[in-house]
């Protein structure tokens, strides 16, 4: 039988509703704001800054399978869109893990 600890469940509650309040206010906030290039371009340079931000423990705290795949998607976030820079992240691990495992 399964139990839940309330306090799990609070978080996963409290969390999923901080991501759902994110979600729909960032969009209103943001178009109330007047902004310049400088404000527009250091928007642009989020989600790869955040993708590196969560592969970089990864990368360091791991093999030299992951370490590399970690390398081919900081390349790949360079210059494509985020979502095939992580297809190709795992594409990476996945054929690296093959190899040099």
């Amino acid at each position: 039988m399964w139990t839940v600890d309330p306090f799990i469940l609070g978080a996963i509650f409290v969390m999923g509703l901080s991501t759902l309040l994110t979600r729909l206010l960032g969009p209103i906030i943001i178009s109330r704001l007047s902004m310049g290039p400088r404000s527009l371009a250091a928007l642009d340079s989020l989600p790869p800054a955040i993708l590196i931000a969560v592969i970089a423990p990864m990368a360091f705290a791991t093999g030299i399978a992951e370490t590399l795949a970690a390398a081919v998607t900081l390349l790949a976030a360079t210059r494509l869109p985020l979502i095939v820079s992580i297809i190709f992240g795992v594409g990476a691990v996945v054929l690296f893990r093959h190899l040099l495992v």
